[in-house]
C-alpha cells in the first residue's frame, strides 16, 4: 500500500511523486493508495495522483484510492477527473418528498 503524506502541495510534489512511484514497483497488480493522511493539499495532489495512475497503467497495474478526504474528492470533481481516479460521484442529499 502506498501512503500519501500529510501535506502535498507544490513544495512536496516532486519528492513525494518520486518516492511513491519507486514504491509502486514493489506493489502487486492492484495498487492501493491510502489518501486519508492528506490534511494540507492543493490541486497538485491531483496531479500527483494522476501521474501515479498513468504509471500504474504503464506497468499493467490498477490504482485504487482509499480514504479520500471529501475536499479532495470535491476538487477532483471540479477538475473533471473523479471518474479517472475511481472516485464515486457526489450523492445529493435526499430532500423531502
Amino acid at each position: 500500500m502506498l501512503i500519501l503524506p500529510q501535506a502535498l502541495t507544490q513544495t512536496q510534489a516532486t519528492q513525494s511523486l518520486a518516492g511513491l512511484a519507486a514504491e509502486m514497483a514493489n506493489e502487486g497488480e492492484q495498487v492501493v493508495v491510502d489518501v486519508a493522511p492528506l490534511a494540507q493539499f492543493d490541486s497538485v495532489a491531483l496531479a500527483v495522483l494522476l501521474a501515479l495512475h498513468r504509471q500504474a497503467q504503464a506497468l499493467g497495474k490498477s490504482l485504487q484510492l482509499q480514504g479520500t478526504p471529501p475536499r479532495l474528492a470535491d476538487l477532483a470533481r471540479l477538475y473533471g477527473v473523479s471518474d479517472l481516479l475511481g472516485l464515486a460521484p457526489a450523492v445529493a442529499p435526499a430532500g423531502p418528498r
